[in-house]
């Protein structure tokens, strides 16, 4: 059950947008399972990656499409992640784009291919290519919702959620937003999938610079198990249907701010939707010298199968965390500065327990579905915000049983 989040009941439209979705029996039949986004033809997009070494056939096809030029489709499936493939993977991916420019009247060149599901399986290429020539004939601009539904695996929940920007002058912008993930979450890029669109008109070097920047704060700040899939991919795609904008625009903050509260959003759902969770945590790390040393410390803390299993269980085990702060990567730490405190309840100051703690106060908050851990690193200004959840007996259960 995912921890206070609900699938969105409309993702609004972008002007230069179209969805199409439909079912190829990936995994298993009764659902729609492939869908298909058509972009305006001067539209631009963004993108950033895994890092994986072993990055999935359509992963790798995708980036090379990027950088060769124009986008004009993205298509997704769900069921199978076609990595771990080999060439025949490749050959599969490529084969999946020829599809979708046919339906479309593109060159295969012009699309960026994602899947996501089971590694190391082949693709039902056959039923595929069926499916996919029949969406070019489907598309639809309203159609956000069912694709945000069509990508899911572990998911309980569809993602997604819309951003519109007055951006002055009477002019308005649109963005809005799917993804999908549950399991293998973890910051090295992306950790899922994720595709937004706007419809203001930006230059694709300019889109990868908010696309970058939106990511410190939202997909790069979750974690559900600390794995990082061979398919995690972030996308964004602006159609160039309303306001052009660069960043030397009075607008162009406004912009950069709605596309990270949107990804904020959607990233903080992966997290509510973790696969068995049943908490969300917030992990406040202050008092570091810099943000790359609060965020060793707070994905250290994140990433602890004790301190998660705690959390699970509504135990205030704080020993947990505080075990997990002294081995995050810092270096010349000083434990005699540290804070540690559940909600507002403290628990440690100066790096020993506070003689007025009271177990049962922290006890009362980790039976919340919600609470922020909060740790102070007393020793410069610098601070980070991590999203993550707990680690409970349905997680084991959802992994043990995933290829059954």
């Amino acid at each position: 059950m995912a921890v206070n989040l609900r699938a969105p009941a409309r993702i609004e439209p972008v002007a230069g947008a179209e969805w199409a979705v439909g079912e190829a029996a990936i995994k298993k039949p009764g659902r729609n399972d492939i869908a298909l986004l058509k972009l305006a033809d001067d539209a631009t997009v963004a993108g950033v990656f895994t890092r994986n070494a072993f990055a999935a056939a359509p992963v790798r096809l995708a980036q090379k499409n990027l950088a060769g030029g124009r986008i004009r489709a993205l298509l997704v499936n769900s069921g199978n992640a076609n990595a771990g493939t080999g060439r025949q993977g490749d050959a599969d991916a490529q084969a999946c784009c020829v599809s979708a420019a046919e339906a479309l009247g593109i060159s295969p060149e012009q699309v960026l291919p994602f899947s996501t599901g089971v590694i190391g399986q082949a693709l039902p290429l056959d039923r595929m290519r069926h499916t996919i020539d029949t969406l070019g004939g489907r598309l639809e601009s309203d159609g956000w919702l069912d694709a945000a539904r069509a990508i899911m695996t572990t998911d309980t929940v569809e993602k997604g959620a819309s951003r519109a920007v007055d951006i002055g002058g009477g002019e308005r912008i649109m963005l809005s937003g799917i993804a999908k993930g549950s399991g293998m979450i973890r910051p090295d890029m992306a950790t899922m999938l994720s595709f937004i669109a706007t419809d203001a008109r930006i230059a694709a070097d300019d889109l990868d610079v908010a696309l970058r920047e939106a990511m410190q704060g939202s997909f790069n700040a979750i974690s559900v198990d600390g794995d990082t899939s061979t398919n995690d991919a972030c996308i964004v795609c602006a159609t160039g249907r309303s306001a052009k904008l660069t960043p030397k625009s009075a607008a162009w903050p406004l912009f950069v701010t709605a596309l990270t509260d949107l990804s904020r959003e959607l990233a903080q759902a992966i997290v509510r939707d973790g696969e068995g969770a049943t908490r969300f945590i917030t992990l406040a790390v202050t008092g570091a010298r810099d943000v790359a040393e609060a965020r060793e410390v707070a994905f250290t803390v994140a990433h602890s199968p004790l301190v998660k299993t705690a959390c699970f269980a509504g135990d205030p085990n704080w020993g947990r965390i505080l075990a997990a702060v002294g081995r995050a990567p810092v270096a010349d730490f000083a434990i005699d500065r540290v804070a540690i405190a559940l909600d507002d309840v403290a628990i440690v100051a100066d790096g020993e327990p506070r003689e007025d703690y009271a177990e049962a106060d922290a006890a009362a908050v980790m039976a919340q579905s919600e609470y922020t851990i909060g740790i102070d690193l007393g020793r410069g200004e610098a601070c980070t915000t991590v999203w993550t959840s707990d680690l409970s007996y349905e997680y084991v259960r959802i992994n043990a049983e995933y290829r059954s």
